[in-house]
């Protein structure tokens, strides 16, 4: 199973759409996840569609009313349980925040967004991810997002950078 995960687009405050080979990568995966700040359902509906419908979201800290979705979300795919969640609060203690949350919702890897910078760490034994921002929004520095494989059980990470 191929995955695009991506997070802080932030359209159509800090960006204006999502890049063309964000948009390629995410139309060809399996199954998309974003870990929220989408800032408009407008959207949400954009990635559902680029995703085919095959979409894992949840809400950041700057989606309006209108973004309805959930805070934490949960999704098994390949033998892997990822929990989604946007990471929201201070830099300092986020991966404790997110290995918490991983934990809680019984997890085997956390996906969050918030920072803006992209992370692939283990923290407390859970292994984290953050994909950066796809369109590059500031405060991030460069335009990210991650890819990955998963096959009973097993998660490939691949990092991938465009210009902002």
């Amino acid at each position: 199973m191929r995955l695009a995960i991506i997070s802080d687009t932030h359209i159509p405050d800090r960006a204006t759409g999502i890049p063309d080979w964000v948009r390629e990568r995410v139309e060809a995966a399996d199954h998309v996840v974003h870990a929220g700040d989408f800032e408009a359902p407008t959207v949400v509906e954009t990635v559902r569609s680029l995703a085919g419908g095959n979409l894992t979201a949840v809400r950041g800290n700057v989606d309006p009313p209108g973004v309805d979705l959930p805070a934490v979300a949960t999704v098994e795919l390949g033998g892997v349980a990822f929990v989604v969640t946007h990471g929201t609060g201070n830099r300092v203690g986020y991966e404790d925040r997110v290995a918490a949350t991983v934990r809680e919702h019984g997890g085997d890897v956390g996906i969050a967004g918030h920072t803006h910078d992209h992370l692939d760490t283990e923290h407390d034994g859970v292994r984290l991810l953050n994909p950066g921002s796809a369109t590059g929004a500031d405060p991030a520095t460069e335009t990210t997002m991650l890819s990955a494989t998963v096959t009973d059980g097993d998660l490939d990470v691949t990092l991938h950078r465009g210009e902002r």
